[in-house]
């Protein structure tokens, strides 16, 4: 008994004719929201990594490279979090019952 292939190319196509394109509008709003997470993700570290950390020394310029290496790696990482999906989400829909 052979398995005969499936054609999905017509559900395909229609999937393919729904893409979302996004306006100027939205990659402005992603920005923003990306950045807003960064934020958020950059408090947490500067809070979670208050205490002794043997990455960062105890010389003059130790906060500065900590708060550094949160800046760095909030923005490294914002946007990918989930946050800024969900907070894009609920601006774009307030924003089309507005409309």
């Amino acid at each position: 008994m052979a398995i005969s292939s499936i054609d999905n190319s017509i559900a395909l196509d229609a999937l393919n004719t729904k893409k979302f394109t996004p306006t100027d509008d939205d990659v402005k709003l992603r920005e923003q929201t990306d950045k807003f997470e960064a934020f958020l993700l950059k408090k947490v570290l500067d809070i979670s990594l208050k205490s002794d950390h043997k990455l960062f020394g105890k010389d003059a310029g130790d906060k500065i490279y900590q708060s550094m290496y949160n800046d760095t790696f909030s923005k490294a990482i914002g946007g990918n979090i989930g946050f800024s999906q969900m907070l894009f989400d609920f601006l774009k829909e307030q924003n089309h019952l507005q409309r």
